[in-house]
């Protein structure tokens, strides 16, 4: 195995034993006609039945709905982009000359789609119980965070009826700073509330600026409750 590869199969801690099916698991359509758009095909069959079954056994008297909408926020795109740049699968894809000059290899639905090609190509290297504990393994902490109350809601809805619930008043953001270009900015919020939590998130919008200062918020408000 070439030291790419033992590279990439320790962060997913998986070795290949076919290691033909790892490299087409990592090579866009850009490049040709092997490309991993069959095994994209297979992996998100694999992750929506593993999910499914997993929230069916994790919450018992969830209804249908509620299970349906969790089961989107795991695997969404966003989230599958996430666990690739997590797994840096973006140092391994093989673009063609047009995706490498536009930067495929940092675009989330490019990341997302071999996610869910290493999923499939895990599974024909070994079988359903592998690759559901890589599944399950990598959405871990996500999963952990679920909940049937909170499904759907943003984490600024979460953390306004957390607040409003203790009668206390609701939290301030403020735009700190905003960078970049009119076409790709970068905004820079803070976010403070009544009970001396105060933090700063940026994003590409000042909507999601917001989101991930109330997620962090929520996130330090959960691990002093523990």
């Amino acid at each position: 195995m070439n030291p790419d590869l033992i590279k990439l199969s320790k962060l997913i801690d998986y070795e290949f034993k076919d290691e033909a099916l790892v490299h087409k698991a990592l090579t866009h359509r850009s490049v040709g006609k092997d490309n991993n758009e069959r095994l994209e095909f297979l992996g998100d069959a694999i992750l929506g039945m593993v999910i499914a079954d997993e929230l069916y056994k994790r919450f018992p008297d969830c209804s249908e709905g509620k299970m349906s909408r969790l089961r989107a926020s795991l695997v969404k795109g966003d989230t599958l982009s996430e666990l690739a740049r997590d797994l840096s699968l973006g140092d391994y894809l093989k673009l063609g000359p047009g995706e490498l000059k536009s930067g495929g290899f940092k675009r989330s639905s490019i990341l997302a789609d071999a996610f869910e090609a290493i999923i499939g190509a895990i599974y024909l290297d070994s079988n359903l119980s592998t690759c559901r504990h890589f599944i399950l393994s990598q959405l871990a902490s996500r999963i952990e965070k679920l909940s049937p109350e909170n499904v759907g809601k943003d984490p600024k809805t979460r953390l306004q009826e957390y607040l409003q619930a203790r009668q206390q008043p609701l939290p301030s953001y403020e735009v700190i700073e905003v960078t970049g270009m009119a076409h790709a900015q970068t905004f820079k919020i803070e976010c403070k509330t009544n009970e001396g939590d105060t933090v700063t998130a940026v994003g590409s919008s000042r909507r999601k600026a917001e989101q991930s200062a109330a997620s962090e918020i929520l996130e330090r408000i959960n691990a002093g409750s523990k």
